[in-house]
């Protein structure tokens, strides 16, 4: 994992994620999942190309049981932006970095 992608626990998400003064991007994944993997190198490039705009943190649904069914995280990968400590928006599945740099800049700035 890159090593500006933080990952974040059932234990750390409220310091890390909704007390966080940038928005953040988390990745919800599994280490069994496919389009997960596939998705790895855009987030890892988005992690790289948005450093100092957005956190970028990754948390594996096997290892959190609390966190992801508290916002209804159903299918993986599932990303969720969150500003000011909540869910600005949603995207499902492994999708091109096009959708998710438009869902980001939506929220920047």
């Amino acid at each position: 994992m890159a090593d500006n992608i933080i990952t974040v626990t059932d234990a750390n998400f409220g310091g890390e994620v909704l007390k966080s003064n940038v928005p953040v991007l988390v990745d919800f994944w599994a280490e069994w999942c496919g389009p997960c993997r596939m998705l790895a190198p855009t987030i890892e490039a988005i992690a790289r190309d948005y450093s100092g705009k957005v956190r970028v943190a990754k948390m594996n649904v096997d290892d959190n049981p609390q966190v992801p069914p508290s916002y209804r995280v159903q299918s993986i990968p599932t990303l969720l932006l969150f500003k000011d400590g909540r869910v600005a928006e949603q995207l499902v599945g492994n999708l091109p970095r096009t959708n998710i740099e438009r869902m980001l800049e939506k929220h920047l700035g």
